[in-house]
């Protein structure tokens, strides 16, 4: 069975990690360090922290402007756009504006006056952004919104690098972003899946992942109030939620909206939704 080798990087503010299976270790070693290049440049992008990406450029727009976009930045907008119709606005990529009133200079949303939380959701529903495929704009039709791709950028980058891999013939691969989603193309020769876990530390399940991603999201990582996009208000129930998916830009978005949907809601999509399992804490 060939050794699996481990490659890491650093981007998006987290550590990414690629787990290779094959014996041509310095073609391995190769590839990952032009997966992790396909990976910079897909941050450069999608970031709205850097200056000149396609997002803060989208973020500066004002109303009646329009931008044409960099294909993968408007395939992970539109796949994101998408995302929050299917759960019916439960995700939501528009946030930006309102989570940079409500979390602190750690990243922790803080607890605020209702009053705040209703007047800062109140602008970003003034705002909203429209995609055309015709020729790969956005066209902002009123100020007020902003986008924060977040984790479905990271996702969406997971699965563009696995896109990379398979492409120069390295389709036994295992690809992590920070830890909080994973993404597994085929597994190690005689192996059932690539074995990863979720749960809490002291017992967590094992998942044999072969071609699907598995991302988790909860309240110990984004304070003890999720917000409810929907709504505006603190969502209740779920203390950690897990997404399965066919992809990791989905796994990564549907974890996060999990969060938010009631378990009747979640049943309801993964019951029409092929490939998705949803596990709850």
């Amino acid at each position: 069975m060939p050794a699996v080798h481990k490659y890491g990087h650093e981007a998006m503010a987290t550590t990414f990690e690629i787990f290779l299976a094959t014996e041509d270790e310095d073609y391995a070693a190769s590839m990952a360090r032009e997966a992790f290049q396909l990976l910079d440049n897909l941050e450069d992008k999608l970031s709205r922290f850097r200056p000149h990406s396609d997002v803060s450029i989208i973020n500066q727009l004002e109303a009646g402007e329009s931008v044409k976009l960099s294909i993968p930045v408007f395939d992970c907008l539109k796949l994101a756009f998408e995302i929050s119709n299917e759960t019916a606005g439960a995700f939501d990529v528009s946030l930006a504006p309102v989570m940079d009133r409500i979390r602190n200079e750690k990243g922790e949303i803080v607890e605020l006056e209702q009053e705040v939380l209703d007047e800062a959701f109140e602008e970003k529903r003034e705002g909203l952004f429209l995609l055309s495929l015709e020729d790969l704009s956005v066209y902002c039709q009123a100020t007020g919104a902003g986008i924060d791709l977040g984790g479905i950028g990271k996702g969406f980058a997971l699965d563009q690098m696995a896109e990379f891999l398979e492409e120069w013939d390295l389709p036994q691969a295992l690809l992590h972003g920070g830890g909080s989603t994973v993404l597994a193309l085929d597994p190690p020769e005689g192996e059932e899946g690539w074995k990863v876990g979720f749960g809490e530390e002291s017992g967590r399940e094992p998942v044999w992942l072969k071609r699907a991603a598995l991302s988790g999201s909860g309240k110990a990582v984004k304070g003890a109030h999720v917000l409810d996009p929907r709504t505006g208000q603190p969502a209740l129930g779920h203390t950690r939620t897990w997404a399965q998916a066919p992809s990791a830009a989905l796994s990564d978005a549907l974890s996060t909206a999990f969060m938010v949907m009631s378990k009747e809601e979640v049943d309801a999509y993964c019951e029409s939704h092929s490939g998705v399992q949803a596990y709850f804490l």
